[in-house]
């Protein structure tokens, strides 16, 4: 079972149907015994950093992933989802991140020839393995829509980067606390974000 966490944040049908177009069993929830319960959870997400960790902090549910992250069960962070995880972001100064991961997230410069909020395709350039991409063959793209990008403090969790202006950490690992992330969207990605989708099912269903 794979728990989506609803926290009033981001489209959740379209995950819920990606992960089950992987053969999935899903739950979207925003019960802490149906989360910690789970073979793996999910955590998605689009818009504001101060709003999203608003919404996890009043629903206590901040507390919730942390307990999942201790208890080893895999989880991933899906775009304002990777955001959360980490310490703070320059969308919102005066708000502190989850911190699970130690970094911050950085607005993306404005260029001339470059649009923000960065909307589209783009190649991922991968770092070593990662359980995530399994099985991917080097530079596939997969679909951004972000204007912050990450920064982590160590960079050998870092996996997956792409370049829009400057180089943007796409993807993250820590494999030994089997938790990952990606600041794209897997499940509008086409196939490429439907097979990574389906190696995290295979983590959690490793675990």
């Amino acid at each position: 079972m794979i728990a989506v966490i609803d926290y009033g944040v981001g489209n959740l049908k379209s995950v819920e149907n990606a992960l089950k177009k992987q053969g999935a069993d899903v739950i979207i929830t925003d019960q802490a015994d149906a989360i910690l319960a789970a073979d793996g959870v999910l955590l998605p997400g689009v818009g504001h950093f101060a709003h999203g960790m608003h919404c996890l902090k009043k629903s206590k549910l901040d507390q919730v992933i942390w307990q999942v992250v201790d208890q080893g069960t895999p989880l991933l962070g899906i775009c304002l989802g990777l955001q959360l995880l980490f310490e703070k972001s320059a969308e919102a100064p005066d708000v502190s991140g989850m911190g699970i991961l130690k970094g911050e997230i950085l607005k993306i410069p404005d260029k001339t020839d470059l649009k923000v909020p960065h909307v589209g395709w783009n190649s991922l350039n991968f770092l070593g393995k990662s359980k995530l991409f399994q099985g991917f063959s080097q530079n596939p793209y997969v679909y951004f829509v972000h204007s912050y990008y990450l920064q982590a403090k160590d960079t050998s969790l870092v996996t997956a980067t792409t370049e829009y202006g400057v180089t943007i950490q796409a993807a993250v690992a820590d494999e030994r606390r089997k938790v990952y992330a990606c600041q794209f969207h897997p499940e509008k990605s086409g196939l490429v974000g439907l097979q990574m989708l389906k190696n995290f099912i295979l983590i959690a269903e490793s675990d």
